[in-house]
Parts: structure tokens; C-alpha cells; sequence
């Protein structure tokens, strides 16, 4: 087994049903698969390879040729385990160098746009639920209706958090939305977030009555009607919305998330709250959602006072 090798012949070998036979390896040619895809195929491969090891359809050996062992001493200390202890860790061996692509943040204006593009109350909220809370794709297709508490006082639900909120939980969901977050935190949420699920409430109410599963988004527009909306169809309404604004680019997901940690600190906000409001681990996973404003830049430098000469000094 030759991972090298491997990786040569996903870079070069073309593809189009086999049709072309060709491989032209080196600089002479253009490559067939970029970084990107060909570390997800050898993904893949390992993780075959790992499930035929445990159940011994494959010798361990195998597992020396895919993985080295390595500990935690190489990581910065927040990124280790909380026991103190050194700990241990499987490295792939084979992995392609990707560059860091920076993710842009969407204005506020792109924001506007989307939301005057929507069609429905549902979408409105699905886009304040990127661009306002923060919430990943697999989060918002991922909440319940038990999950969302917009009562000043939720006492009455159980709940002792004061004021509006979500409570965003990771679990086993059918449509397979998946909160990246391996904790549960609560999400303040603001007026405009509570006045767009009250019209969204009365939008489903008027669509399928007290019918539909218990998922806050439902399909109202097309079959299975009621059932939850999935993560790609997140997606695709983000890229429908970008262009029915006639924004000019697609505005992802990701971007509008951007746009929440960006506003937040732009508005005074420390990088604690952002990573509290994000439902972030690290303490440096924020830095990469910091998007400062040119005006706060500008603001910055005219803050830094001017050199003087001290009195004494000369000239």
C-alpha cells in the first residue's frame, strides 16, 4: 500500500468516465483534483481502512502506514486535554497542504438586501437566525420548538434564563442538521429575532395548522410538507436570496455568521463574549470571525495621542 503514490494518481489521473487514459503528471499538465478533494478522498480512505482494521478485515500493520503517533506537547495550551495529563493522538501521514482561504463577512446592506428578497416569514427568520444570532446551518435546521423561549420570563416553560432566547443543543436529529458545538449554551436573542418567529408562528399556523413535527422550520412551499428543512436547503435559500437581491456574489451562510461576530465587537463587544455568543471552546477560536470595521479603525488611530515634547527637551 503506496498512500504517495495514491496521492500522484489523484492529482494527475483524469477522469470523465475513463474515457481519457492519459496521465500526465508535473507541471506540463493541469492537475485533475485539487488540495481540497484529494485530502477528502484520502479521508475517506482512512476511515475504510480504520473500520476494516477493528473488524479484523485488515492487519494492524495497516494502520502504521496511515498514522504516526504523536501527543499533545506540539499544541498551544488552550487546544489541550483538561486532565493535565499527556495526551496521545493518531496524525495522518499523508495530507496535502491547504491554503487558508479568509472568509469575508456580509455587510449590513447584504443583510437588508437578503431579507427584503424573502418571501415568506420563515425565510426572514432563517436569515436573521445566520446574520443576527450567529447560528450555523446545522444549528438553525436543528432547533426545536421547545428549543425557543421568547418570553421576557420562561419560567413557565422550566426555564430560568431571563429574557428571549435559544437553547442550542446538540443531538440526533432526522432531517441530519448537526450543531458543530459538542456543548449546549443559550443564545440571547433580540427584538427583531422574537417579532420574526411570532410572524413565522402565524405563518405556519395559517399553512398547516397544529400539524408539522416538532422542528421550529418546517417545509410550508413544497412536499413533504411539515417535515424539518435540511442544511442544504439553508444553502440553496442563500444563494436564491443573493441573487434575487442582486448582490452580485453569494452570500453564505458562513459569511452572515461572520456578520454577527463582526457587528458584535464593532458595538463594544469582547472577544469572551463572542466566543460565549458563538458557543465556541477555545478562547482563540474568535479571531477568525473579527471583521472591524473601517470606521472603528479609523477611530483607533485618531485615539493615539500626538508626540510632544516634554518640557525640558529641546529642540
Amino acid at each position: 500500500m503506496d498512500m504517495g503514490l495514491f496521492m500522484v494518481w489523484l492529482r494527475w489521473a483524469p477522469g470523465n468516465g475513463g474515457q481519457r487514459q492519459a496521465v500526465v503528471p508535473g507541471p506540463g499538465g493541469q492537475p485533475v483534483r485539487g488540495d481540497a478533494r484529494i485530502n477528502k478522498v484520502l479521508t475517506a480512505v482512512r476511515m475504510f481502512l480504520l473500520h476494516a482494521v477493528v473488524n479484523k478485515a485488515a492487519p494492524a500493520w495497516v494502520l502504521e502506514q496511515l498514522y504516526e503517533l504523536g501527543d499533545d506537547r506540539d499544541l498551544p495550551v488552550e487546544a489541550r486535554g483538561e486532565s493535565g495529563g499527556m495526551q496521545y493522538r493518531l496524525r495522518a501521514r499523508h495530507r496535502l497542504q491547504e491554503p487558508e482561504t479568509e472568509v469575508d463577512r456580509a455587510s449590513d446592506e447584504e443583510v437588508v438586501a437578503m431579507l427584503r428578497a424573502c418571501r415568506s416569514a420563515r425565510d426572514r427568520l432563517i436569515v436573521l437566525l445566520l446574520s443576527r444570532v450567529g447560528l450555523r446551518p446545522g444549528q438553525v435546521a436543528g432547533l426545536h420548538r421547545c428549543d425557543v423561549h421568547l418570553l421576557m420570563d420562561s419560567r413557565s416553560l422550566g426555564c430560568g434564563v431571563e429574557g428571549a432566547h435559544l437553547h442550542v443543543i446538540r443531538r440526533q436529529n432526522v432531517n441530519g442538521a448537526w450543531s458543530k458545538s459538542r456543548k449546549s449554551w443559550v443564545m440571547p436573542v433580540d427584538f427583531l429575532v422574537v417579532q420574526a418567529a411570532d410572524q413565522y408562528a402565524v405563518e405556519r399556523y395559517e399553512i398547516l395548522g397544529e400539524g408539522g413535527s416538532d422542528f421550529l422550520l418546517v417545509n410550508l412551499f413544497r412536499p413533504p410538507f411539515g417535515s424539518p428543512v435540511t442544511t442544504g436547503a439553508i444553502g440553496e435559500l442563500c444563494e436564491s436570496l443573493s441573487g434575487r437581491a442582486g448582490l452580485g456574489r453569494r452570500v453564505g451562510p458562513r459569511m452572515c455568521r461572520h456578520a454577527m461576530a463582526g457587528n458584535v465587537v464593532d458595538a463594544g463587544g469582547t472577544l469572551d463574549e463572542v466566543q460565549a455568543l458563538l458557543g465556541q471552546k477555545n478562547p482563540a477560536s474568535p479571531r477568525p470571525y473579527l471583521h472591524p470595521d473601517r470606521a472603528r479603525l479609523r477611530a483607533a488611530v485618531d485615539r493615539v495621542a500626538s508626540p510632544r515634547l516634554t518640557e525640558g527637551e529641546t529642540r
